[in-house]
């Protein structure tokens, strides 16, 4: 027989008290000096998006949130309007070829500088190819119009003269200038997406190297099997973030071809195309419009690629 089965407690339970959440100094402190990027965030943020998403249902040639209420017409005149659709192909032309060689192409460099044995070497290829990110935008695209000046004195052109080919209209051609925005994004976001891949490289275990050595796997073989899918988070980043870079080009386009997105159109871009309507035609509830369905489109975009990479995770 127990001795404690009988035996029962004359202490009651405690109630629980519930303390009231006061504010200290510190509390107060961290506040204060939290308050400027606070203020900052809903000044430059929040409030900028708000008024946007109300001008963008009003017909105003100014910056003043108020003006005519059209309600969705705005939205209808942009969807209807062949320029966005042409901006919005180019757009999508240009980002999906400068993801795809650019994550393709510096994953391949990364490999490569990992796989160096001399650590001083792997050193100076970090700091070349990650020179061209630190150029600005502006730079780059003067650059690469010198590079790629349509006659025979561009540099590229009198490369390629040398073989007996004609002179190529990099910037001049439509046919031609989309492939040529690519190469120069390609030259300037290289550098960024190889130091990434490189890190994420050298984080894979030697274990599964090994293991995969004992079932007689080359090198090949283990660069396939093991590395490609042990980076693959940092190849779903490197996607996402760049197709929202890509979906927001402006900068080299609009030095390139003005504010007519040429040749012929073929360098018009969604942001472009929000700039002229914005502070050319001074259309501003028109470009709000277009700039709403620009994130609307890049948000289902990023959740298309997020959902497909769960859902890659669940066959795992």
């Amino acid at each position: 027989m127990s001795l404690n089965a009988n035996v029962k407690t004359d202490t009651p339970l405690e109630p629980k008290v519930k303390r009231k959440r006061r504010f200290t100094r510190n509390d107060w402190m961290g506040y204060l000096f939290s308050a400027p990027l606070i203020i900052g965030v809903l000044a430059f943020a929040i409030y900028p998006m708000i008024a946007a998403l109300i001008m963008s249902f009003h017909q105003t040639s100014g910056l003043s949130i108020g003006g005519t209420w059209v309600g969705l017409n705005n939205y209808d005149y942009v969807l209807s309007d062949s320029l966005f659709w042409q901006a919005f192909t180019n757009t999508l032309f240009i980002g999906i070829w400068s993801v795809l060689l650019g994550i393709a192409l510096s994953f391949i460099l990364a490999s490569l500088i990992n796989n160096l044995k001399w650590h001083m070497g792997k050193n100076f290829f970090k700091a070349v190819f990650f020179l061209p990110n630190v150029v600005s935008g502006v730079a780059t695209t003067l650059l690469f119009s010198f590079l790629f000046y349509p006659s025979k004195e561009g540099l590229l052109n009198f490369v390629i003269g040398l073989f007996g080919i004609d002179p190529v209209g990099w910037f001049t051609n439509p046919q031609v200038s989309r492939y040529s925005i690519v190469l120069m994004s390609l030259w300037g976001a290289l550098g960024y997406n190889t130091i990434i891949f490189l890190a994420g490289l050298q984080s894979v275990p030697r274990d599964l190297y090994e293991a995969a050595e004992v079932d007689g796997a080359g090198t090949y073989r283990k660069w396939l099997y093991v590395t490609i899918p042990y980076l693959r988070p940092i190849f779903v980043f490197m996607l996402i973030m760049g197709t929202i870079g890509g979906m927001k080009r402006f900068t080299d386009v609009w030095l390139i071809g003005g504010t007519a997105g040429n040749p012929g159109g073929s360098l018009m871009t969604v942001v472009l195309y929000i700039y002229r309507n914005a502070f050319l035609s001074s259309q501003m509830g028109t470009a709000t419009a277009a700039s709403y369905l620009l994130f609307i489109m890049i948000f289902v975009l990023t959740a298309i690629m997020m959902l497909l990479n769960r859902r890659k995770d669940s066959f795992d």
